[in-house]
């Protein structure tokens, strides 16, 4: 038999007969949870159905499904390692959903794409996917034998006492060809390494789509933040209009001895604590503009946000969600800790294949001859075949403590998975929670405006009667101000709540 065919007989009986070590991984099964919170949520618009279809993606689309069924990992798209996660980094958000939409600002929807391009942490997740898959692609490698070309010269001269007493003159030898080596994966090491570096780049894929959800998530917070600003210190610097002219107004009464001093100083005192609101709101305004500047990725000096408005936003009719139990298959920082977990896994087959033999073959075809004359004639033809095997024999327990070692770190690994899905549905229920206190609150607030509105008109018919002082239409007016501001508090918080609420169920959007 030919030593090439020799060579592709022992790779093919290893191959039929090598075993994969380790257990094979399986998705954890979706949590049993029905709904989010215990008690029942009437005044919030959230539309939950099975989710089947769109929470959870197809078995074929998961990045890591078919490592689970195959013993050798391959894309789930069938395309070059990473291709399909690759398009992502160089398409910033590409393929996430554009959840922002649903509060259908068009000034909102350019500085997400803004910070989408721009933003330097999403900058780094990109790379670091980047990085994943060219690990991943350098793993696969090592399942086809490795060849390499050589080629030398030199010369040299052997001692009299090497060759029993007879000199041999000084040579110069040439040599050129080609080394062939195939480690045989008897363990399955080979191909559990493999599994474990796909893994490790579907985290980073996870991860780098968590960063994208964060990212428009912290955006849509800062542009409410500045909407909220903004308008809060529109309904401040009202307020203290109406207070200056409540000043002149009792200032007046007093030259004409309708009322007291202490009445002026009751409505300048007034008018100073309300002045006291203006400079920590226009402080909440700047943080926000410098955060937003920086989140699309310029220095607050050199970038200014747009003027948001409240009215620049509208809440949606419906947030659509999936049910808690299909909440596992959609939001990336849980799918994340799930690709840990199978990267974990495989690290147990990684460290059993170690307990098993390992058998190397090299084999190599080349070209020796001590003059070029003859260098690439069939006499100065050489080959080699050659098999090593090793196996463990007394290592002192090391390599099984290095296999329950990682054992130990995939029940870590299953911990941090179940913790990651528990701190979502406590996210998602606190939000719930928020959501309707937010509508009970802008209810409430709605009928003090309501309220004191009517107080206000009633004031002042009964001033003009002349059935009350001036300082009661003070009182009134000013009261009418600040529910006017509560309702503008409660209106930004609501659509911050819900903003939160949307990233907390991984980007539904309904879109």
């Amino acid at each position: 038999m030919k030593p090439a065919n020799l060579l592709y007989a022992l790779c093919g009986t290893a191959a039929l007969t090598a075993c994969v070590a380790g257990p094979d991984f399986s998705r954890p099964e979706a949590p049993r949870e029905s709904r989010y919170t215990t008690e029942p949520l009437p005044d919030v618009p959230l539309e939950i159905g099975d989710g089947a279809a769109a929470a959870r993606p197809a078995a074929a689309d998961h990045p890591g499904d078919k490592a689970r069924s195959d013993a050798e990992p391959q894309p789930s798209s069938g395309a070059a390692p990473g291709a399909e996660t690759q398009r992502g980094t160089d398409a910033p958000g590409a393929g996430m959903p554009e959840w922002w939409t649903v509060l259908e600002s068009p000034r909102l929807d350019e500085t997400v794409r803004t910070a989408l391009a721009g933003n330097r942490n999403l900058a780094a997740a990109q790379a670091s996917l980047a990085q994943a898959l060219e690990v991943y692609g350098a793993s696969r490698s090592a399942r086809l034998p490795e060849a390499t070309l050589d080629a030398g010269t030199g010369r040299n001269q052997y001692g009299a006492a090497f060759l029993g007493g007879f000199n041999l003159p000084a040579f110069t030898y040439y040599s050129m060809g080609t080394n062939v080596s195939y480690l045989l994966d008897f363990g399955g090491g080979v191909r559990r390494s493999i599994e474990q570096q796909q893994a490790l780049a579907e985290v980073k894929q996870h991860e780098l789509t968590a960063a994208q959800l964060s990212l428009t998530g912290n955006v849509v917070l800062q542009a409410l933040a500045i909407a909220s600003a903004r308008a809060q210190i529109r309904a401040v610097e009202a307020v203290i209009d109406e207070d200056s002219r409540n000043v002149d107004l009792v200032r007046t009464a007093l030259q004409e001895g309708s009322v007291a001093q202490v009445d002026l100083l009751t409505a300048e005192s007034q008018l100073a604590q309300d002045q006291t609101q203006l400079p920590p709101l226009r402080q909440e305004l700047s943080t926000a503009r410098h955060a937003l500047a920086v989140l699309v990725g310029e220095a607050p000096g050199n970038w200014s946000p747009p003027d948001f408005d409240l009215d620049d936003f509208s809440l949606p009719a419906a947030i659509p969600a999936s049910l808690p139990s299909e909440l596992a298959h959609r939001r990336p920082d849980i799918l994340a800790r799930e690709a840990e977990l199978h990267a974990a896994t495989a690290a147990i087959g990684v460290a059993a294949a170690k307990l098993y033999p390992q058998m190397n073959l090299t084999a190599s075809l080349s070209q020796q001859t001590l003059s070029t004359d003859v260098l690439f004639d069939r006499s100065s033809n050489a080959w080699g075949l050659a098999s090593a095997l090793t196996a463990p024999l007394f290592d002192r327990g090391k390599l099984r403590a290095e296999r329950r070692a990682a054992e130990a770190a995939a029940r870590a690994s299953l911990a941090g998975y179940e913790q990651t899905v528990l701190e979502a549905f406590r996210q998602v229920a606190d939000v719930l929670a928020a959501l309707q206190h937010d509508a009970e609150r802008t209810a409430a607030q709605q009928r003090a405006l309501e309220v004191a509105e009517s107080n206000l008109a009633l004031t002042r018919e009964s001033y003009s009667a002349g059935n009350v002082g001036v300082l009661q239409v003070v009182d009134a007016q000013r009261n009418a101000e600040q529910a006017r501001i509560g309702v503008v508090r409660a209106r930004a918080a609501r659509m911050q709540d819900t903003a939160e609420l949307i990233v907390a169920l991984g980007g539904a959007s309904g879109g």
